[in-house]
C-alpha cells in the first residue's frame, strides 16, 4: 500500500561528481555533489547560488567533472561538509560544513592538467568530463521564499578521459558497463551498483545513433 509522504529530500540515486574548478587567486577547489544528469555531450548541474563551485563557474566558465567509481569513497567522503568559502554562508555552517582551503591535498587526490580548459583533473577518478559553460538557469524562481538559492548550470562536454580499464575491449569510446562501478548517493548515504539485472531493449541501439554536434565540435577544439 501507497502512503502520502513528504520527505524533505528526493534524492532517489544519482551518481557522484567532484567538479573542479579554479578559485580566483588560482588555486583549485573541488567540491563533491550529485545533482546531475546527462543528455549527449550536454550535463546539467544543480548547484546552491552561494557556493564556491557556482562562483567560480559563473567566473570561468569551466569545470571538469570527475566521476568517482566505488573505490573512492573515502576521499569523497573526506570532501563532504567542506567548503572553499570563506567565510563559511550561514546556511552551510548551520550544517556543519568548515572552510578547506586544499581540497586534494584533504581528500589524498592527485590534479593533473586538462586538455581544452584551466581547471584540473582528479587523476584517480575513472571518468574526467572537461566542460564549458552554455547556460544557466534559477531555480524555482516562481517561489520568494526559493528564489535565487539553487543555479542549474547547462555544460557542454569539450573532452572525455576515461582509464581503460573501464572500456570494452577493444573499443576505446565505448564503456562497458560490467566493469564501470559509478559511486551513487541515495538519500544522503554511498551506494554502488550490483550486477545486471536484465538484458536490455535499449542496449540493441548501436550508441553512435546518439553522437550529437557537440562531440563534433569537441574533435576539432
Amino acid at each position: 500500500m501507497h502512503l502520502r509522504s513528504e520527505p524533505a529530500i528526493l534524492y532517489f540515486g544519482t551518481p557522484v561528481v567532484l567538479i573542479s574548478t579554479v578559485n580566483e587567486n588560482g588555486t583549485y577547489n573541488l567540491a563533491p555533489m550529485s545533482s546531475v544528469f546527462w543528455l549527449g555531450w550536454r550535463c546539467m548541474l544543480g548547484l546552491s547560488a552561494l557556493s564556491k563551485t557556482t562562483e567560480n563557474i559563473f567566473r570561468t566558465r569551466q569545470c571538469v567533472l570527475n566521476l568517482p567509481s566505488v573505490q573512492q569513497v573515502e576521499a569523497v567522503n573526506l570532501l563532504a561538509r567542506t567548503t572553499g568559502s570563506d567565510p563559511v554562508p550561514a546556511g552551510k555552517q548551520q550544517k556543519g560544513y568548515r572552510y578547506e582551503e586544499d581540497k586534494f591535498g584533504l581528500a589524498g587526490l592527485t590534479p593533473v592538467a586538462s586538455e581544452t580548459i584551466e581547471p584540473p583533473r582528479v587523476l584517480e577518478c575513472p571518468v574526467h568530463l572537461e566542460a564549458v559553460l552554455e547556460a544557466s538557469h534559477g531555480l524555482a524562481t516562481d517561489n520568494a521564499a526559493q528564489r535565487g538559492k539553487i543555479i542549474t548550470f547547462e555544460m557542454r562536454i569539450t573532452r572525455v578521459h576515461l582509464d581503460e580499464s573501464i572500456l570494452m575491449y577493444g573499443q576505446k569510446n565505448k564503456v562497458d558497463p560490467d566493469k564501470w562501478r559509478p559511486l551513487i548517493m541515495s538519500f544522503q548515504e554511498f551506494y554502488g551498483l550490483g550486477s545486471k539485472l536484465h538484458p536490455s531493449t535499449l542496449a540493441q541501439i548501436p550508441e553512435h545513433l546518439y553522437r550529437t554536434a557537440d562531440l563534433e565540435k569537441a574533435s576539432i577544439s
